[in-house]
């Protein structure tokens, strides 16, 4: 049976719920001769501040057991350089292009913003207001209720475009930053980004980050992400995009059932750059098996009542 893989978030409609997570697709260009970009739901480029970032001398990526480690430290071309030599590109592969950007104050935030609500071929602005590796700037605003609203609001003040902030998992309740950010006026949120983290060496006694901290990504957070886009879904009426750990169909249709509208896969795309197409299959399969017709009618679809009847009457 044919199926629906059209997703909305807020104003904004993608093909399919499959979006790059910023951070481990580049600006998108890098993987445009392996995956067609026109073919994903979105691109969440690498995050911009508004001038270039070196980010933290290596090593700043450790491989763990169930995922990586990663402290790059945000490094990036800035967004005058991005919207010069790198969004052409994008717009001429037709990709939906959606801008993560990163602060260290709040005026920087709004000016970046103001700057690509003028541009054409952007589709989406993700407020990084999470990185757990850099010790100035968003994770600030996004460890506090009132400087996620505050930040949220002021860029709402200067843009038309949807307005995604990407949640830490770093606080006592992600939920309450996610009604946070819908009052501010955010079009939707993404979450999780990385938990803070960190490895030795038990040989030399040092860290293996150059940062000493780092972010944890991959299947080691899923059950925990899942958990807090489930929770999110009761707190808030925005579309929520999940991510953290996906490395196949049915892991983002974990996601997405839990309650998001969509999903972001990252650190599986560093393993398995074709990953694209074989989820998307996968998804697909699986609706035409349970006879879904629309992925939207999926979403939100846990069925807590019925295991909790069971469990109780076992």
């Amino acid at each position: 049976m044919p199926v629906d893989l059209t997703t909305r978030i807020g104003s904004l409609t993608l093909k399919n719920p499959l979006i790059a997570a910023s951070g481990c697709f580049g600006y998108g260009i890098e993987y445009a001769d392996v995956v067609d970009l026109s073919e994903l739901g979105g691109v969440a480029v690498k995050g911009l501040f508004l001038t270039e970032r070196e980010g933290h001398p290596p090593p700043r990526i450790v491989e763990t057991p169930a995922g990586m480690l990663n402290a790059i430290g945000l490094q990036g071309i800035g967004v005058h350089r991005f919207i010069r030599e790198r969004l052409p590109e994008l717009r001429e592969r037709r990709a939906v292009v959606l801008v993560n950007i990163c602060g260290s104050t709040l005026d920087e935030y709004v000016e970046i913003a103001r700057i690509l609500s003028d541009v054409d071929g952007v589709a989406a602005l993700e407020l990084n207001i999470s990185c757990p590796n850099i010790k100035e700037g968003g994770i600030q605003f996004g460890c506090s209720l009132t400087g996620t609203y505050d930040v949220v609001s002021a860029i709402r003040k200067v843009t038309r475009l949807p307005l995604i902030p990407k949640l830490t998992p770093n606080v006592t309740s992600v939920a309450s930053f996610a009604r946070a950010a819908e009052d501010a006026g955010a079009d939707a949120v993404s979450l999780v980004n990385t938990f803070l983290a960190m490895a030795i060496d038990v040989e030399t006694r040092r860290p293996k980050l150059s940062n000493v901290v780092g972010g944890l990504s991959g299947p080691a957070i899923r059950p925990i992400a899942v958990r807090m886009v489930y929770e999110c879904r009761q707190q808030v009426k925005i579309p929520i995009i999940g991510m953290g750990g996906i490395t196949d169909a049915r892991d983002a249709l974990e996601f997405i059932i839990a309650g998001a509208a969509a999903v972001q896969i990252g650190t599986a795309n560093f393993v398995d750059p074709f990953i694209w197409g074989k989820v998307l299959d996968g998804i697909r399969a699986y609706m035409a098996r349970h006879r879904v017709g629309r992925i939207s009618d999926l979403v939100g679809t846990v069925d807590t009542e019925t295991a909790e009847k069971q469990w109780t009457s076992s």
